[in-house]
């Protein structure tokens, strides 16, 4: 059996995954804090409660094709395997943006504690299974 076989290490994964995309996505939104009618966006956090990942159908990815090196990526339009929502914000200011820089650097943090708990229980997993196999 794989080690990408366990399913509490692929969730663990899965969770490494959705952190780093989620970490794009609300940098996105702060270096869009001054565009006019920019809508903060976030990632729909996975569900671990549903069925495996191996039984549910794949996920098709639909990305724009950049044909030119120079071209840039289209905001909004990511290979990622996650969902995508816009946040509602009650401050809106008159060019029509609803980015909170606050509100942004609070997920920031969440999201980056998050990433640290998921990695050291990773790591900690991975060495229960040296020990398990004596390799430590």
């Amino acid at each position: 059996m794989a080690i990408t076989d366990i399913p509490i290490l692929s969730m663990i994964r899965t969770r490494m995954e959705y952190a780093q995309e989620r970490q794009r996505v609300l940098a996105e939104n702060v270096a869009n804090a001054d565009t006019p009618r920019y809508r903060a966006r976030d990632l729909v956090a996975p569900k671990f409660d549903a069925a495996p990942a191996s039984v549910q159908a794949p996920v098709v990815k639909v990305a724009l094709t950049k044909t030119d090196g120079a071209h840039i990526a289209a905001s909004g339009h990511s290979n990622t395997a996650f969902r995508t929502k816009v946040t509602g914000s009650h401050e809106v200011t008159t060019s029509g943006n609803a980015v909170s820089l606050e509100d942004e650097m609070i997920k920031v943090a969440a999201n980056q504690m998050d990433y640290q708990a998921a990695t050291a229980l990773y790591t900690r997993s991975l060495g229960l299974i040296k020990t398990a196999l004596g390799k430590r």
